[in-house]
């Protein structure tokens, strides 16, 4: 299993590893700041460089949820990598702390609109989430909870609970469409301190005034009982 230094410390931008396997599927490395895709974001970007001064660029990060790897892609060309040679790892930040940014709003807009959620992705500049109400959300009303919720700077963590405390309280999952994963004994959860709190496994930033400005745009209907949300970064 693939230490995951991004579950505990979402601000990695740097560190070292060593690699565990390299082929056709990609690249694994003992321990990652990469975070894969899943949960509507995207997986990270960036490069290994070798102790000899070769770099690999990263173009996309996987997990093989089966076997639990996480796979960093190379793109066409990069130099080859052997099994137990170190690298260093550094990810492209910018891009990275935008996904931040906006996973961390989509939280809040689920704390603004009282629903669950069918479906989302998160983007650099735009995102969506779905959410299964009948009535159309009042943009206006969503952009002014949004406004407040930033500007009051609250702080957001990581907990765990156990599987069993989960299936206790089943009002945790928020989403219809993708369960978090269970049967390692703990499941992670991501709270807004006194604003959300849900089953998430992706990449937050530390405090809410760190999302910066945001534009709610376009509500869609996709649906007798879903409705788009979309909102972008301003800054």
């Amino acid at each position: 299993m693939t230490e995951e230094i991004f579950r505990q410390d979402a601000y990695a931008r740097e560190a070292d590893a060593t690699v565990a396997a390299a082929g056709p599927d990609g690249i694994e490395l003992d321990r990652t700041i990469f975070y894969p895709e899943g949960g509507g974001q995207p997986g990270d970007i960036g490069k290994l460089t070798t102790t000899d001064g070769r770099e690999v660029e990263i173009i996309d990060t996987r997990k093989d949820k089966d076997a639990g790897r996480h796979l960093h892609i190379p793109a066409d060309g990069a130099p080859a990598l052997q099994a137990g040679e170190h690298v260093h790892m550094t990810i492209d930040w910018d891009r990275r702390h935008k996904l931040m940014r906006m996973h961390t709003t989509l939280h809040l807009i689920c704390a603004v609109v009282d629903a669950e959620i069918t479906g989302c992705q998160i983007g650099t500049e735009k995102s969506r989430i779905d959410l299964n109400t009948e009535g159309k959300p009042d943009k206006d009303e969503i952009q002014a909870a949004l406004d407040r919720l930033v500007a009051a700077d609250h702080p957001t963590g990581a907990k765990w609970i156990t599987d069993a405390e989960l299936a206790a309280q089943p009002d945790l999952v928020k989403t219809m469409s993708v369960q978090p994963p269970t049967g390692a004994g703990t499941v992670r959860l991501m709270e807004i301190e006194g604003i959300d709190l849900q089953p998430c496994g992706g990449t937050h930033v530390a405090r809410t005034g760190e999302i910066g400005r945001l534009r709610v745009g376009k509500i869609e209907n996709k649906g007798k009982h879903n409705r788009r949300v979309n909102v972008h970064l301003e800054d």
